[in-house]
């Protein structure tokens, strides 16, 4: 069955910020990510801010296509073909398919609308029976 982490973020860090972050963290470990945004624009953004950061820490990624070889792949609404170990989600709303990974990851900033829009996503998953961990990051 799928787990769930919810990674509740400080107020210094952007959920794009720690969405890169994280990514790095899961590729290191040899996984294969798929993150869905739930829009095009922000898809594209953060495929931006992964190629804008240190080549040091480089992580091959690309804007999801059936056709692609990544590891990391950055999607807005499409639905992946291939398999992917751990979805990070970063859109407004539960992916139908998030059932198909092994691990999701959803980001629960400071603000106000978002935590709620989190305690709303964790219910759902808890009603379930989905195995919740939550992780306090600063």
């Amino acid at each position: 069955m799928t787990r769930i982490d919810f990674y509740q973020i400080g107020i210094k860090e952007t959920v794009m910020e720690f969405t890169c972050r994280l990514i790095n963290m899961i590729y290191r470990r040899g996984h294969q990510v798929h993150v869905h945004t739930g829009h095009g624009d922000i898809a594209e953004e953060l495929d931006k801010l992964l190629w804008s950061k240190d080549n040091s820490r480089f992580i091959p990624h690309e804007i999801y296509t059936k056709s692609g070889f990544a590891r990391i792949k950055i999607s807005g609404h499409d639905i992946p073909d291939d398999h992917f170990d751990v979805l990070i989600n970063i859109s407004e709303e539960i992916p139908d398919f998030f059932s198909r990974f092994e691990r999701v990851a959803e980001i629960v900033p400071m603000n106000q609308e978002d935590r709620e829009r989190a305690r709303k996503n964790y219910r759902f998953y808890q009603d379930r029976g989905y195995q919740l961990e939550y992780h306090q990051v600063s």
